[in-house]
């Protein structure tokens, strides 16, 4: 008999999955639509204000804040109670991520480290879609390991969990102190309301409001705002948890409304004036060989290392060459990778190289993986023949 943890998991990973093939292909209705009579019309839609704020401001820093929340409840949850609990379950991801981020960073640097304007963007290739990487999984057919999904889920929670903290650390331009405090008596309010075991989740939700609008103000990215406030969500084990519940419901909206949402307002990239020069300048290419080749290097040799010295177990049912080919889905860096590169650069210019470092970037690991994970379970049937 199935444990329900275990079909709750189940769950989540078909909705993630479903929806990054619905990112994929809404990512590839902006590029249509942006090399279209309609362009003219795409862009003005999304530059339309409200309240002081386009809706692309309006998409990337208010709903972009509840698919951080979601990313918070699911770092809590997977560190107090699931794939993160422990150390033997988090080495192994923690280590591969921990490579998954050096690596593209190093890449990218390596070839902007002398140029001011552009070496801000290191930080682009470093963070992997999980929503992407599951639907390329299930695209690549039912012999993938779960085991191999499982992993996935955890590395790239902890690389999202590192893109917030690089977020917060190197992408803040200026504070304000007045709202920074009030930030602080807040997040001070929804700890006390945790610590007293509140377990309505309407006072949560209203200082959470509070709290985005005082962190937006204080100069952070409001992303952090989502996080911190997952983390004060109650998670109880015996009774209906508040954190289980505020997931289950947010995230069928994320997956299949935001994330979706934000991939059209991010992907239209005009390829009119492309040629294979802008592909070699130094932002796409530090980007597309950041994700691709740092990616892959990163998480798979670090990995390799940990579990050749024991400190960590490769994934049960795994063959190195699956493992290979979810590292090289780990390239795909889709969502963060443009949400990072809204943050890093200003400048339109830069802001279409990229998009276009970054689709180049996650397009080559989507195939690449896919193609090395149809290999390595074709090469599975004909050995189980």
């Amino acid at each position: 008999m199935v444990s329900h943890k275990a079909s709750v998991f189940k769950q989540f990973l078909q909705n993630e999955a479903a929806g990054g093939i619905i990112l994929i292909l809404s990512a590839i209705a902006a590029l249509i639509i942006a090399n279209s009579s309609f362009a003219p019309v795409y862009i003005h839609a999304f530059n339309i204000e409200f309240a002081g704020l386009s809706l692309t401001h309006w998409i990337n820093d208010g709903l972009m804040s509840v698919f951080f929340l979601l990313v918070g409840l699911e770092i809590k949850r997977e560190m107090l109670t699931g794939q993160l609990s422990t150390w033997r379950l988090r080495a192994l991801p923690l280590i591969a991520a921990l490579g998954g981020m050096i690596i593209p960073a190093f890449i990218y640097l390596a070839l902007n480290k002398n140029l001011s304007q552009t070496a801000n963007g290191w930080a682009i290739p470093v963070a992997t879609d999980i929503a992407f990487a599951l639907g390329i999984i299930t695209l690549a057919g039912r012999q993938v390991p779960n085991s191999l999904k499982v992993f996935l889920t955890a590395l790239a929670i902890i690389d999202d969990l590192g893109a917030i903290l690089i977020i917060a650390a190197f992408y803040t331009v200026s504070l304000s102190i007045y709202y920074l405090i009030l930030a602080a008596l807040i997040y001070a309010l929804l700890v006390i309301l945790n610590r007293l075991n509140i377990t309505s989740l309407v006072p949560y939700c209203l200082l959470g409001c509070a709290l985005w609008y005082a962190v937006f103000k204080s100069g952070i990215h409001p992303s952090v705002a989502g996080v911190a406030l997952a983390l004060t969500i109650p998670l109880k084990k015996k009774l209906e948890s508040p954190l289980h519940f505020l997931e289950h419901k947010i995230q069928p909206w994320v997956a299949f409304l935001i994330i979706p949402l934000f991939g059209f307002a991010n992907s239209g990239l005009s390829l009119k004036t492309l040629n294979l020069s802008s592909i070699l300048e130094t932002v796409p290419l530090g980007i597309a060989l950041g994700l691709f080749f740092g990616k892959q290097i990163g998480v798979f040799v670090f990995s390799w290392v940990a579990i050749k010295l024991r400190l960590a177990s490769k994934p049960i049912y795994c063959s190195w060459m699956q493992f290979y080919g979810l590292s090289l889905l780990c390239g795909i860096g889709f969502t963060m990778s443009i949400f990072i590169g809204g943050l890093a650069f200003t400048n339109s210019e830069l802001q279409s190289a990229t998009k276009l470092g970054v689709l180049a970037g996650s397009v080559a690991s989507a195939l690449a993986g896919w193609l090395v994970l149809k290999l390595a379970s074709n090469t599975n049937n004909r050995q189980k023949a």
